[in-house]
């Protein structure tokens, strides 16, 4: 398999996170996925850690693959709750309810 070239992978990222719909999340292994590179998630959320704040990017709809939020990330939580999105008893996402699909 060849080498990821960085600059190119962040770019493919960003790409759909711009995309997320209101109210909607999406896990780092779905974003993997989607840009063709499925064993780098943990590349995505490096990507997420690194967004540049003038592309405005909807940051906060981004989560793991059980629906946790960012450890350390007050914010992030809140963010979503004033979108509508509703946490389990175990302070997670509902991934099947709130998942984001992309459409090409």
């Amino acid at each position: 398999m060849p080498a990821v070239d960085k600059e190119i992978f962040y770019k493919d990222v960003y790409s759909i996170v711009k995309e997320i719909s209101y109210g909607k999340v999406i896990s780092y292994g779905a974003i993997a996925r989607l840009i063709g590179w499925p064993q780098h998630s943990r590349m995505v959320g490096k990507a997420m850690s690194q967004v540049p704040p003038a592309l405005k990017l909807p940051c906060h709809r981004v989560v793991n693959s059980q629906g946790k939020t960012v450890p350390g990330w007050e914010e992030h939580k809140k963010l979503l709750e004033k979108e509508g999105i509703v946490f389990n008893a175990n302070g997670c996402v509902n991934m099947k309810k709130y998942a984001w699909v992309y459409e090409e």
